[in-house]
């Protein structure tokens, strides 16, 4: 296969790439952990209200992932990821300057939204670097959904809880505003990264007809994925706060978060290039069921350590697993399809996971039994995840794939 770029360049473009996850997710998703317990504070919210704000995001999610199911074969994946970066910027900084319930809500379906077109978008191109070389192409997809979100959690969690102690809870405005700011410095670069894929491909225009009967119990473990880990995100650190932990415990919790985060693409990327099943998405699910459990059943300083880094080992590669499953066993033609497909369902899960969860706090009192529930959700994905076959069953598929001769 010829090359269109060089090795460089693609690892440059695979960095703008990464980047846009530390927005999408890092910062747009996964910062509200951090954010919710002073919101909680200041606002007066229950625990009911402060999960639907995320399920707000997740609601914004699924409209994103129907929406670039329907685009991805009509705009290119790299236009998709532009508009996606810029919108997702603009509505995380206008998430700053409102104190309306309704209008928090609003900005964080949008957010949602536009994040989902850049996250599936990016995913998809991602997927198609280094196709000549099966291994790099591997880590390629596994760096873009680890490194970016794992940056995202390690900067906020740095500068976040040291704010809140300053400054208050009142300063949450501030945490969003500064979260936006530093997106819309970022996004030039990620648009760039993005642009410099976008070329008129007849591939990526005409999809094959989707397996969904074959690739259903990878589909039905993606969505109680998306059900399980957005429990642990958003309630982490309101667990920790009943708990009386100070800022600089939750700081190194969440930094201990986003370097796992950033480690996992180097950890799991032997097992995507080795296997086409779902024995990845299921040893992944495992472990984060394992870390999410954890932080309730030993609730000290070493129990919350041991949970962080085994969740934030696992909790993106989830997202490459899926990717990683298209790429090996569909033509290239029905990744970006593939990749929404699963991102609607996980979507869906994420959307009810937060507002579940709040519900089951208020009745109960005890958001730490939330995190459990999320964590037998998780290992039953792993369960479900551990029957899915590989589809590559007959040469003429086999062929549309790019080289796997290094596996």
């Amino acid at each position: 296969m010829q090359r269109t770029h060089s090795d460089a360049r693609q690892w440059l473009i695979l960095i703008g790439l990464t980047l846009g996850v530390t927005v999408t997710n890092g910062f747009a998703r996964f910062a509200y952990g951090l954010i919710l317990p002073s919101m909680k504070q200041d606002l007066g919210w229950s625990y009911t209200q402060a999960g639907w704000i995320n399920t707000a995001n997740a609601l914004g999610y699924v409209i994103g992932a129907i929406a670039t199911l329907v685009l991805i074969h009509r705009i290119s994946p790299a236009r998709l990821f532009s508009v996606g970066m810029i919108g997702t910027a603009l509505f995380l900084a206008a998430t700053a300057f409102t104190q309306d319930f309704i209008h928090l809500t609003n900005w964080r379906i949008l957010t949602g939204a536009f994040g989902a077109l850049a996250f599936i978008a990016g995913g998809a191109l991602s997927a198609g670097l280094f196709q000549d070389h099966h291994k790099r192409n591997a880590l390629a997809i596994a760096v873009y959904f680890g490194v970016g979100g794992g940056l995202g959690l390690v900067l906020s969690g740095a500068v976040l809880p040291s704010l809140f102690d300053v400054r208050g809870a009142s300063a949450w405005p501030l945490a969003w505003g500064l979260l936006g700011a530093t997106s819309l410095l970022i996004c030039p670069y990620c648009v760039w990264a993005s642009e410099s894929l976008r070329s008129p491909s007849k591939i990526l225009n005409h999809a094959a007809q989707l397996p969904v009967k074959a690739m259903m119990p990878q589909i039905l473990s993606y969505f109680c994925f998306g059900l399980g880990y957005i429990v642990y995100i958003t309630f982490l650190v309101a667990l920790m706060r009943e708990q009386a932990a100070g800022p600089v415990l939750v700081s190194i919790i969440w930094v201990i978060l986003g370097f796992g985060i950033m480690v996992s693409s180097f950890v799991w990327t032997p097992l995507f290039a080795k296997h086409s099943s779902g024995l990845p998405m299921a040893l992944i699910m495992l472990t984060m069921s394992v870390g999410t459990c954890l932080a309730v059943l030993m609730p000290n300083t070493i129990g919350l350590i041991l949970s962080s880094a085994l969740f934030g080992l696992s909790v993106f590669m989830a997202p490459g697993a899926v990717t990683n499953f298209s790429r090996r066993n569909l033509p290239q033609s029905s990744w970006g399809a593939a990749v929404s497909l699963f991102t609607i369902l996980f979507a869906v899960g994420q959307t009810i996971g937060p507002v579940a969860a709040g519900m089951l706090a208020d009745a109960l009192g005890n958001i730490g039994l939330s995190l459990l529930v999320a964590g037998a959700t998780l290992f039953c994905g792993a369960i479900i995840a551990s029957f899915q076959k590989p589809l590559v069953c007959d040469s003429k598929r086999a062929t549309s794939l790019p080289s796997r001769t290094s596996t």
